[in-house]
């Protein structure tokens, strides 16, 4: 009987040692294995957004831009010898978003196209339809947890997992995985998308964010932020853009968790350089920490270059119905807390970027 448990005492020895042998042998793969180069360009379009990641020899475009930046996207590919994009991305159909996008579409050949499964009744939008109907693409509306391969990069689809009111909640939001490194673009995606975002399961965590609609006060949560617990932010916004962005509640956010800024508005494009191991960028950190809105006047959120004077106010916003109250309106007691977003800005800013006045409190 000894010599049987001696047996089975050195069988389990030796199976030991081999598991430990391939346990020892991945982990010196996953320290030695070469990943390809990966760069993300966060191209400077004015006040839009548009991003250009390219793994070996696999590109894909997110975004581009307002309608007079087609062009300017165009010959950035190009003077990075992109003849093809494996996947165009158009976050939802917001003119900032999608207007160059007609221009790219004709221009490129195209593999996957994803859009979110949501229409806007605008002459770019239908110029997107157009250019999609002459070159016969086809629209893939993707779900949460879909996940694509970019090279040896993967995408992981993380919203919208719902229809919402507008079209910034239904913006497609992706994280991006690059051996060590991570990215996060959540597009306009407002506070709610956030939550639902935290909610889904899907790790968040990332080493870049993009910050979520250009650095408005409507996106970048804390909880978000708490979840994503980014190195790095990059806004992506127009210099002296008649918005305000970035607004400084994003900015007070992001400096309080200590993360470092870059800014297309006050750097021009910025690339961000990933070995799968180690990030480099192509500038420094932004050290202004200056938000785009001006002292004593508040924009109306048209982009025509004019300024309306209007003094700011605190309101309490219901991100979920999109209402805006006084602080005092009976509505606020009943508001939910993961939906209330207390702001101090004008009741212009407020509509131009989607609220509605309560028709109780009549703010």
């Amino acid at each position: 009987m000894k010599k049987y448990i001696k047996r089975i005492l050195a069988l389990c020895l030796v199976f030991v040692l081999l598991l430990c042998g391939v346990g020892a042998e991945r982990e010196t793969e996953a320290k030695t294995k070469k990943y390809q180069k990966m760069s993300v360009h966060f191209i400077d379009v004015g006040q839009g957004d548009s991003t250009l990641i390219v793994c070996g020899k696999k590109a894909m475009l997110v975004d581009a831009g307002d309608g007079n930046q087609g062009t300017k996207i165009q010959n950035y590919l190009k003077k990075h010898k992109i003849s093809k994009l494996d996947y165009v991305i158009m976050t939802h159909p917001d003119a900032d978003h999608i207007g160059g996008m007609p221009v790219i579409l004709t221009k490129f050949d195209c593999g996957k196209i994803l859009m979110p499964d949501v229409t806007n009744d605008t002459a770019t939008y239908r110029n997107v339809e157009s250019a999609m109907k002459y070159r016969n693409y086809k629209a893939v509306h993707p779900s949460v947890g879909d996940t694509y391969k970019l090279g040896d990069a993967k995408f992981t689809i993380v919203s919208p997992g719902k229809e919402y009111d507008d079209t910034n909640g239904n913006s497609i939001a992706f994280i991006l995985h690059h051996g060590k490194e991570s990215f996060l673009f959540t597009g306009d995606a407002t506070m709610e998308a956030e939550q639902d975002m935290i909610d889904s399961g899907i790790s968040l965590s990332a080493d870049v964010y993009h910050v979520g609609h250009h650095g408005s006060y409507t996106a970048t949560s804390e909880k978000l932020l708490k979840a994503v617990k980014p190195k790095y932010a990059l806004i992506s916004c127009g210099e002296k853009n008649s918005y305000g962005f970035p607004h400084s509640g994003t900015l007070d956010k992001l400096r309080k968790a200590k993360v470092k800024v870059f800014r297309t508005d006050e750097q021009g494009s910025i690339v961000a350089t990933s070995t799968g191991k180690k990030l480099t960028w192509s500038c420094s950190p932004s050290k202004t920490w200056q938000p785009g809105e001006k002292t004593g006047s508040s924009d109306t959120g048209k982009d025509d270059g004019k300024t309306e004077i209007s003094s700011d106010t605190t309101y309490v916003c219901n991100t979920n119905t999109m209402k805006f109250h006084r602080p005092d309106c009976e509505s606020v007691t009943q508001m939910s807390a993961k939906n209330r977003l207390e702001v101090t800005c004008s009741r212009d800013r407020l509509i131009a970027d989607g609220y509605s006045p309560c028709k109780n409190c009549k703010p």
